[in-house]
C-alpha cells in the first residue's frame, strides 16, 4: 500500500526538501545582505522620502515562506515549528523596511537590520538541525 501522497508528484522533492529549505534560508540571508546595501544607496539619494523594497529579497521571502508550507505537508510538526519561524522572519523583515524608511524621513544614518539577521539566524539553525542534523546524530546520541 502506498503512503498518502497530499501533493501527488510534487511530494517526489520530500528526500530533497530539508535540504532545498536550508538553501532557501541561506539564498535568503544573502538577499537581505544585498538589500540592506540597496537600502543605504537609496539613503544617499537626496531627494528620496522612504525606500523601496528589493524585489529580488521580497521573492526570496515568499519562495521560503511556500517551501515552509510544502515542508508542512510533508513533516508536520517540524514543518509547524519551520512555518513558524519562517512567518515571523517574514513579518520581522516586513517592519525592517518600514524602520529603515523612518530612519531615512529622520535624516538619520540607516541601522542594520539586527532584528531580521537574529530571525534568519534562528531559521538557519532550525533549518539545519533538519536537514543536516544525520551528520552530529552520533554525538549527540553519546551525550543524550
Amino acid at each position: 500500500m502506498q503512503p498518502l501522497s497530499l501533493l501527488g508528484p510534487v511530494d517526489v522533492l520530500e528526500p530533497v526538501a530539508g535540504y532545498l529549505v536550508l538553501a532557501l534560508v541561506l539564498v535568503n540571508m544573502g538577499t537581505r545582505w544585498l538589500a540592506f546595501r540597496n537600502y543605504r544607496k537609496q539613503a544617499n539619494d537626496e531627494d528620496r522620502e522612504e525606500v523601496s523594497r528589493w524585489i529580488p529579497h521580497e521573492l526570496s521571502n515568499l519562495l521560503l515562506v511556500l517551501v515552509s508550507f510544502y515542508y508542512l505537508t510533508l513533516h508536520h510538526h517540524a514543518g509547524i515549528v519551520l512555518s513558524t519561524l519562517v512567518l515571523g522572519l517574514f513579518i520581522t523583515d516586513f517592519f525592517e523596511v518600514e524602520a529603515r524608511s523612518v530612519e531615512l524621513r529622520r535624516d538619520v544614518p540607516l541601522d542594520r537590520p539586527t532584528a531580521a539577521m537574529v530571525a534568519s539566524f534562528v531559521v538557519f539553525l532550525y533549518a539545519a538541525y533538519i536537514s543536516v542534523f544525520f551528520l552530529v546524530k552520533d554525538y549527540w546520541n553519546a551525550v543524550v
